[in-house]
């Protein structure tokens, strides 16, 4: 147990040094952490590491899955929910099937089913490395929305056909209609199971008595209870905890407290940190287990079979995104969609952007070795191998080709009514008002006899005049201003924590009152660098 510890101690400094890595080199960390992995998979003390189907989809995947539903826009989900749910279910139950019909036709003895269950296996994007180049180039929210909603629906569809395939090669049966059946009810009751799990989570914040740390804890238990009930019974437990995390995601401001918000938002960032990190990690370690488990089958065969494949993946996700926008046109003219027009840039990069990731290894690994016969599972090490070599092509390749297509293609925001600048002016100014009018409407009478409450007053009427200049200057005064003010109060507040230290070393201060002010200053240097940030993304 101890030498275990040690060892994933090990794995995750590898991982925070790849990542400084990728951050030099301006690439996305999934890329720098898997090739680093395959790096590392060639010497001695990290060949024998090996992944646990079980530890992926017990332990990781959980947190995950619930992390991505309370940081996916509810808006932008609903919106193009017509896009995601088509994606998510029909393209992947597509996907599948041109797979099985590639493979079972390039690969000797490779039977129909064999391929279904490799095309169920393949057939999920991984949403973090897409969505981590997209944050790092010009490309539209409304196209980083999109990739993220699917990739909260399509594991759970890409596992269910999974299963099904899996069930048809160990008893050599497969009745349709029966499939099909099975296949709504997974859904509906998985999604069922993970509100009804979301509900009583809800209660037990609303209820009992809880603190910040005890409401932290609850929302790090809440996703491994959706997803263990819904699979206890069979039923889906990825789509359990999407849709209990988007049901507890929408009650967010009602569910915990403010302490918790901030609080809990630090820990699940860097949780989910780490466990994207290792994953990554851990996939390229996988190569030399599963070059070893390739058996009889040549290597050079191996890896044209996946090749193949790896290309008819790309194409058929690419045909099928811009095969859709054809559809929207068309349809357009009969009912409402939610973009008639969509032109052939975001579906090239949306269709660019499906880069497969850790479910569809962790599916490859959960195949049993023996059949229920107690013979060996039909192919089983050249469907773990065809899927290694995709994903390592798909992360890799597409990954790094991303950023280039992304600004080749050049693509327009067609959806962003009011420019970010202009929204967070706007923003502010709103809050400024309704602040104002509600101190005016019930504490005018208070200003005149508290100090504090006339500074108030004061701040927010100068706060609404310096608001609405702003608006009426060009974005690039305002931004110009803005930018001088950071500095300025940057520089401010280093003035005061240099103060605090020295205030620190004498006797008669207190020290945790000096720590409750230093934290307050660093939460104030924050709040001034996450405006900065957001605008030098926007420029």
């Amino acid at each position: 147990m101890q030498s275990i510890f040690i060892q994933y101690i090990y794995l995750i400094l590898i991982v925070l040094g790849l990542v400084m890595l990728a951050e030099k080199l301006r690439l996305a960390y999934p890329i720098v952490i898997l090739l680093g992995g395959l790096a590392l998979s060639f010497v001695a003390q990290f060949s024998n590491i090996t992944i646990n189907p079980e530890l992926i989809f017990l332990i990781f995947l959980p947190p995950l899955l619930y992390e991505a539903a309370w940081q996916v826009s509810w808006k932008e989900f609903w919106k193009w929910r017509g896009l995601i749910i088509g994606f998510a279910f029909p393209i992947v139950i597509l996907t599948s099937c041109v797979i099985a019909v590639v493979s079972s036709a390039i690969i000797p003895g490779f039977t129909l089913a064999l391929g279904f269950l490799l095309g169920g296996i393949i057939s999920p994007p991984d949403a973090v490395s897409a969505t981590t180049i997209m944050r790092r180039v010009n490309v539209p929210k409304s196209l980083v929305s999109l990739v993220e909603g699917e990739s909260l629906l399509n594991d759970a569809s890409s596992l269910i056909v999974f299963r099904f395939a899996l069930a048809a090669v160990l008893t050599g049966q497969f009745q349709f209609q029966e499939a099909a059946g099975s296949f709504v009810l997974v859904i509906l009751v998985g999604i069922l199971s993970g509100l009804v799990i979301g509900l009583i989570f809800y209660g037990i914040h609303r209820l009992l008595p809880t603190t910040s740390s005890i409401e932290i804890g609850l929302t790090l238990v809440t996703p491994y209870c959706m997803y263990y009930f819904a699979e206890h019974f069979h039923y889906s437990g990825v789509l359990a905890v999407v849709s209990g995390g988007l049901l507890l995601s929408s009650k967010r401001d009602r569910l915990l407290s403010y302490r918790s918000r901030v609080e809990g938002l630090n820990v699940w960032n860097n949780l989910v940190f780490v466990l994207n990190g290792l994953i990554f990690l851990l996939i390229g370690l996988e190569l030399p287990f599963v070059i070893r488990q390739l058996g009889n089958i040549g290597l050079s065969s191996a890896v044209r079979y996946g090749l193949i494949i790896a290309f008819v993946l790309i194409v058929t996700r690419l045909l099928c995104t811009l095969g859709t926008s054809v559809l929207m046109r068309v349809m357009s003219r009969f009912i409402a969609v939610s973009d008639p027009n969509p032109g052939w840039r975001g579906p090239l990069i949306f269709g660019w952007a499906g880069m497969r990731g850790v479910v569809s290894l962790a599916s490859a690994l959960s195949i049993p070795i023996l059949t229920q016969t107690g013979q060996p599972f039909p192919y089983r090490e050249l469907i773990l191998f065809i899927t290694f070599i995709v994903i390592l092509i798909t992360l890799v390749f597409q990954g790094l080709t991303l950023p280039w297509l992304v600004r080749k293609v050049n693509l327009k925001d067609r959806f962003t009514l009011i420019p970010e600048q202009h929204q967070e002016i706007i923003i502010q100014k709103k809050l400024a008002l309704a602040s104002l009018r509600f101190l005016e409407e019930k504490y005018s009478e208070e200003r005149a006899r508290n100090e504090h409450l006339d500074n108030l007053f004061s701040k927010l009427e100068i706060d609404l005049k310096v608001f609405d200049r702003e608006l009426e200057e060009s974005n690039l005064a305002w931004q110009n201003s803005l930018k001088d003010y950071q500095s300025i109060y940057l520089e401010v507040l280093e003035q005061r924590r240099e103060l605090l230290n020295k205030m620190n070393r004498r006797a008669e201060f207190d020290e945790g009152l000096i720590r409750k002010y230093l934290l307050l200053i660093d939460v104030e240097e924050f709040k001034v660098r996450e405006i900065g940030s957001q605008e030098s993304d926007t420029e």
